[in-house]
This record gives C-alpha cells, structure tokens and sequence, in this order.
C-alpha cells in the first residue's frame, strides 16, 4: 500500500509538472498597446531581462558628510543594479570612486553641482548608456523596474521621466527627491544647447534643481514625459513609504497635493506601484 502511494504521488508530480505552461506563456509585458512580451521561443536561453535591456548610468547625488552613512549603502544594494555608478560630490572617496566636482556643498549649491554632473557625464560617459539616472543618496530605486519602464522608448528620443509636479514649469518638471531620469538626447540637449545660453537656462548656481533642470529641458523641446504605467499609477514617489501608504498621513493641505501633476487618489485609496 505504501509502494503504492509513493508511485501514485509521483505520477501524479510528473502529471502536473507536464500540463503547466512554460514560464514564457504566463508572462506578457504589454505598455499602452505595445507588447513587449516573451513569446518568441527562437532563443530560449534569452532571458526576459536582456529583452527588456534598457543600459542605465546611475550618478548619485551626495556629499562627503554622507559617502560613510548613505551613499555607501546604495553602493551595496540597488546601485549595483546599473550598467555604471557614479557619486557626484566634492570630495574624492576611494571606496565610492567619487567625483570631486569643483562646487561647494549645501541647498545654494544644488543646481550648480547638477549643471557640473551633467557637464562630467556628457564628456566621460556619455557613450556609456542609453538612460541617465540622477538619483539622491537617500532614494531606493528598483531597476528591472525602471529598465521595464523604458523599454518601449527610443533614447535618441528628447524625453525625461520621474514624479511629475505641475507649478514654475508650463509642461511640468520632476521631483528632485524622487528621481529622474534623462535620455541620451536628452542629456545632450541640455549639455550642449541649454547651459551654455543664459537665455535657455540659468547661469547662476543658485535655485531650486528640479525646477531649474526642468525650465532648461522645456526650453530645449525635451518632453517631460507621463512615467505612469497602463493603469495610471505612479511610479516615482519623493517620500518615504509611508507618507504614500499610510492613511491620511499627509494633510490635504500639504503643498503636495497642489504640485503632483496628474491626480492621485487620497493616501489610503493611493494608486500606487511598487
């Protein structure tokens, strides 16, 4: 009886092992009426990673209070993640390999040091990637997910992507807590159109960096583009967890509500994506 038992599970293993579908069938990436999905067998040892493959440069925002207590960390988790990671600071750090940018630190510094990462990646690394991630040394970033995101786009494209807010810029910018992201065009545009003319883009280093990258973009016809996926949620968020999870944490009155660009559910009902 026993005998028996153990043939009969094993039958019935081998039975349901061979009427599932292969992990290919479960699997469609479908992005406003394109699919990007994994049916073509031709190659099975193409995994849906590399069909997805977007090459991403990371740079990091950060400062050398910081290279020890957060950028170190990046390092170690999601940085990893990126075809290539560079810290912009203002002082070298063998552990980080960071850039020592020739500007001061603090809040009056933040555009200045941006306009000078820029200026750093569009002639060492410009080559190097499709995408250009500015990121903070306090922002989590999945990826797979981001590379997911922007697979159906040409980098060639004058196109940016992150948490769209609406006020200071006529099609909106992207919050700087949040996370942006820069085409290749894009970055060229604002490395060789925009910064050189005061007209375009201001010279001075002083100002808010997510608004000022976000007037130089727009005057230089990069679109700010619609990050969100199929189903209207976000993808960009420039606050910890819970402010976006936790019910009624942010008061309808917090300045957010009037900045994001496109309309949110009240935290609780929050369309949200992780």
């Amino acid at each position: 009886m026993i005998v028996g038992f153990i043939v009969g599970f094993f039958l019935a293993v081998l039975f349901i092992h061979s009427s599932m579908p292969e992990r290919d069938d479960y699997v469609l990436y479908y992005r406003y009426g394109q699919d990007v999905g994994t049916h073509d067998h031709v190659n099975e040892n193409t995994s849906i990673a590399e069909k997805l493959y977007s090459c991403i440069l990371c740079w990091i925002m950060t400062n050398p209070a910081n290279h020890q207590t957060k950028a170190r960390h990046v390092k170690r988790t999601w940085g990893k993640r990126c075809n290539k990671l560079i810290f912009m600071s203002s002082a070298k750090d063998e552990e980080l390999d960071a850039v020592a940018l020739p500007i001061g630190e603090g809040l009056d510094n933040l555009w200045g040091k941006t306009k000078e990462a820029f200026e750093y990646i569009y002639e060492h690394h410009m080559n190097d990637a499709d995408w250009f991630l500015k990121a903070d040394d306090d922002t989590y970033m999945i990826v797979e997910n981001l590379r997911y995101m922007l697979y159906p786009y040409n980098p060639n494209t004058p196109v940016y992507f992150g948490c769209k807010f609406k006020p200071h810029v006529k099609q909106g910018y992207m919050s700087g807590g949040a996370g942006y992201v820069l085409s290749r065009e894009a970055v060229r545009r604002f490395v060789v159109e925009a910064i050189p003319n005061p007209k375009l883009c201001k010279k001075e280093n002083t100002g808010e960096e997510d608004t000022q990258i976000g007037e130089c973009l727009e005057n230089v016809k990069v679109l700010a583009g619609d990050s969100r996926d199929a189903n209207g949620r976000g993808r960009f968020f420039p606050f910890v967890p819970e402010h976006h999870l936790i019910p009624s944490f942010m008061d309808k009155e917090f300045w957010y509500w009037e900045y994001i660009y496109y309309k949110t559910d009240e935290v609780g009902s929050f369309k949200f994506k992780l």
